[in-house]
């Protein structure tokens, strides 16, 4: 049988005993228990926080310092430290989207931005890799307009609520239903649907190219798909009729009007923007809405000193690091498919140069076409924005 000492007896009684208690002193023969805790993404694949890399990054800290702790920092750096040295050896940039986590957009996006800047990123950029730090449709749009460049995304998961909403067969219905008149796609759906549009658009440029394609059919009516409430808030703005498709934005659907007068109400004096995804009797409680290009410029501009952005939370973060005058108030919605990538991922698909995303090029032909029509447009002196306030209801007839 076996003979425990005094005092290993009364430890063995603390650990099974009340749950509250804590063993606090051990008798001879029994070895204090160490602190235990589990390794780092970083330290599970050989990275340390060396001196090396503790010269190489710490200067980098204070873009994050509201975001990441301290006591973070170390389990962080590391992967900073060899993204960016495998960039350099892959001849890679990293295209990173506004609702990417700080850490991701400040520490080693190349470039930052929406939908439409990382577009025109993807088709200029001279490097011969690129990694999307986004989502999958951003990936596919990278490729369709660079095929000669290899597009990796570190998460094949990352996809989005709207471009699942709609397929290429789906858009070969539509124009059965309604011959004659344009298509255009948000550039939130696959390479397959923008193969079967006329012309893309983004949060940035709907209602010109709304306008644009109307006038070049001659006709008064357009079919938007997929987002319906982007459609419903471009119909405020135009005197062009809408055709819309039912998808949304699963960030964006959640927000409500009576969360504007919540949010007024707990905090008065708070200036409420809002991204167009966003439903209608949303931008009807807001004091300004715009794309996420738009919605980070007006909060530069404007002079606001307390804001709420109604949009993904990552871009309320990214969006006050640039504005530290700022107080932010976050009722923010999370989108789960974006905070698939990370920095660790982005190290492996770097490493091992996964997940290589391609594009048949009967589908990638069709779709450049769609997106040129897009780009081709002239760059808007201003940042658009969105009707607010009373009168932003606008009839459209869904699909």
């Amino acid at each position: 049988m076996l003979k425990l000492s005094k005092m290993a007896f009364y430890a063995l009684l603390v650990l099974e005993g009340p749950k509250m208690a804590r063993v606090i002193e051990f008798g001879p023969g029994c070895d204090s228990p160490a602190a235990r805790r589990k390794p780092t993404g970083a330290e599970r694949r050989g990275l340390a926080y060396d001196a090396e890399v503790k010269a190489a990054t710490d200067h980098l800290y204070p873009k994050v310092k509201d975001f990441v702790t301290p006591m973070e920092w170390p389990a962080i750096a590391p992967f900073v430290f060899h993204i960016n040295r495998l960039k350099k050896q892959r001849d890679a940039v990293v295209l990173a989207h506004n609702y990417m986590t700080p850490d991701v957009f400040a520490l080693v996006g190349d470039f930052r931005g929406d939908s439409l800047q990382l577009a025109r990123e993807a088709a200029v950029t001279d490097a011969k890799v690129i990694v999307q730090a986004g989502v999958h449709f951003m990936a596919e749009t990278s490729k369709i307009l660079s095929p000669d460049k290899t597009v990796l995304i570190p998460d094949m998961r990352a996809g989005c609520s709207l471009a699942a909403s709609i397929t290429g067969a789906d858009v070969r219905l539509i124009r059965k239903k309604y011959p004659g008149l344009p298509i255009v796609t948000y550039v939130n759906t696959t390479a397959d649907v923008k193969a079967e549009c006329d012309i893309t658009c983004t949060s940035s440029n709907a209602t010109q190219v709304v306008e644009h394609v109307a006038a070049k059919w001659g006709v008064d009516r357009v079919i938007m798909v997929p987002d319906e409430f982007l459609a419903r808030n471009v119909a405020a703005n135009t005197d062009i009729k809408i055709i819309a498709w039912k998808g949304h934005c699963e960030v964006h659907e959640k927000f409500t009007g009576e969360d504007v007068r919540q949010i007024r109400e707990a905090h008065p004096g708070t200036i409420v923007l809002a991204h167009p995804e966003c439903p209608p009797d949303v931008l009807e409680e807001a004091d300004f809405a715009g794309s996420t290009s738009a919605l980070s410029n007006h909060v530069k501009e404007s002079g606001a000193r307390k804001v709420v952005l109604l949009t993904e939370c990552s871009m309320s973060d990214n969006v006050a690091a640039d504005n530290p005058g700022v107080e932010f108030v976050k009722p923010c919605n999370l989108c789960p498919h974006m905070k698939r990538i990370s920095l660790e991922n982005i190290y492996d698909a770097l490493l091992e140069m996964k997940h290589e995303v391609t594009v048949p090029e009967g589908i990638r032909i069709r779709a450049k076409a769609a997106i040129n029509a897009m780009l081709d447009l002239p760059k808007p002196k201003v940042f658009p924005k969105f009707k607010v306030g009373a009168g932003v209801y606008a009839p459209v007839e869904i699909i």
